[in-house]
This record gives C-alpha cells, sequence and structure tokens, in this order.
C-alpha cells in the first residue's frame, strides 16, 4: 500500500509558511510516497508567481493542481510552459488554453502516479463537460494509481463526479470552497472519495480573507479589499492508502497539519 496526501487550496503566504515547515516532516513520519496539492490561491490569495510555486514544490507538493484562478496571474504562464507535468490547469478547459490537465509522474516508491485537475460547472465559468473530459482522460493511463481533484462549488456537483469515478479512480477530493466535510469515505470498486479538504491557510477568517473586511462588504456593499488573514493556519487534506497495483483505496483520513 503506497500513501498519497492530497491538499486543499494553498491561501497566500500562511499557506504556503504552514507547508513550508511542516510537510517535509509529516511526509518523513507518516511514509508518504506522493502529494498532490491545489495552489491557485497561493500568491495573495488569487493566482500563482513563480517564486510561490518554487516554495510549495521545494515544501514536497509533487504535483499541483488549479482550478478558476489559474491564469489571474501573467507569469504563471511560465511555469506552465516549463513544468506542464507538475503544474496542472482544468483538463476540461478549452484546448487553446496553456497548459495541460493530466500527468504522470512517478512517486517516491517508484509507482507511478497519474493525476486529472478537472474544474466543475456549477457557479463556475463556463468550461466543457467535466464528466465525459474526465472519462476521456483515463483512456489509456499507464497506471491504475489515478488521483483526481474535482475543483468545484456545488457539493451536489463534486458527489456527483465521485460516484461517476467510483471503481475507476483511486481518489476524488475536492476543493474550491476552502472549508473541509467530514463525508470521507470509501467508495464502491476502493475509490477514496471527499467532497472538500479544505485549505492550507488561515481559518480565523472567510475563506481565508480577513473576516472584517468581508463583513463591510456583506453589511455595506462597500468595496473593501480582501485581503487574506494570518491567524490559526492549518494545512488540511487526507492522506489516503492505495494498494499500487490494483489503484483501489484502502482508507483514507483527514489530516490536518499545524
Amino acid at each position: 500500500m503506497m500513501r498519497i496526501l492530497c491538499l486543499g487550496d494553498v491561501v497566500g503566504a500562511p499557506g504556503r509558511e504552514i507547508l513550508a515547515r511542516a510537510l517535509p516532516a509529516f511526509r518523513r513520519d507518516r511514509g508518504v510516497d506522493f502529494v498532490v496539492g491545489n495552489i491557485e490561491n497561493v500568491a495573495d490569495g488569487s493566482g500563482i508567481t513563480q517564486a510561490a510555486y518554487r516554495v510549495l514544490r521545494a515544501s514536497g507538493i509533487d504535483v499541483c493542481t488549479s482550478g478558476d484562478h489559474i491564469y489571474k496571474r501573467f507569469e504563471v504562464l511560465k511555469v506552465l510552459k516549463r513544468e506542464p507535468e507538475r503544474l496542472l490547469r482544468p483538463i476540461n478547459y478549452p484546448e487553446a488554453a496553456l497548459g495541460a490537465g493530466l500527468t504522470c509522474i512517478e512517486a517516491a516508491n517508484g509507482v507511478k502516479v497519474a493525476v486529472i485537475n478537472v474544474c466543475g460547472r456549477v457557479f463556475m465559468d463556463p468550461a466543457d463537460d467535466p464528466f465525459r473530459a474526465v472519462r476521456r482522460a483515463m483512456e489509456g493511463l499507464p497506471t491504475p494509481v489515478v488521483v483526481v481533484d474535482m475543483h468545484a462549488e456545488a457539493t451536489s456537483e463534486k458527489r456527483a463526479m465521485g460516484w461517476w469515478l467510483a471503481g475507476k479512480a483511486s481518489v476524488v477530493f475536492g476543493t474550491h470552497t476552502h472549508v473541509p466535510t467530514a463525508d470521507e469515505e470509501i467508495l464502491p470498486g476502493g475509490t477514496a472519495y471527499i467532497t472538500d479538504v479544505g485549505m492550507c491557510g488561515p481559518y480565523r477568517s472567510v475563506i481565508g480573507r480577513r473576516y472584517d473586511r468581508v463583513l463591510r462588504k456583506f453589511t455595506t456593499n462597500m468595496h473593501a479589499p480582501f485581503d487574506v488573514a494570518t491567524e490559526d493556519v492549518r494545512g488540511c487534506g487526507v492522506l489516503v492508502e492505495v494498494d499500487e497495483k490494483t489503484g483501489r483505496a484502502g482508507s483514507i483520513e483527514r489530516i490536518v497539519l499545524r
């Protein structure tokens, strides 16, 4: 059984710092073979910079996924060109969009892991059908170990993707809403599933932003800069044990790095 760690959206400097401090030791102590983390909020809460990307890769994230904020900062294009196998964009974006939505990387134990990044459509920007896009991507993969980051707003759409891939993917984990859910389970066929793993960032906040600024917007409808908060920083995700020969998950555990 190999161990795969899936981390939620990394938010700003607090998210980068908690992973830089805690992830290397966690990988070593828990014998983690492979790490996937969503990093689309790593630069001041929205987008990706080259420097922030390098920090997270050095911290121990093997494959970085993203979502609707992937192109917020122009410099991310350089990373997508240079390392398309390490930084993914949603696979159901137009073919002309720079980057790739699928990669296959060798884990620390020598086993290849396929990672697919897909974006939902409910309450999200327009994108192609995520269900058919994922199924097409899974055809002819060179490994049975498949991890899917379903970056979506609606819990129903994420749950549907879990059942769509039950018995076909090793792990389906949800990102985007920054709030961890308590529905981790092994679906029929050996697919580990959770609706949202939460975020790696400050939880004394409103989904990572200073709550006083967000309250000003909600209560007055006046503009307020949504600065990244700084308190109660946690790194949230799930640790999944997967049979490297069959790709079936045997366990899923919610984890919190502090």
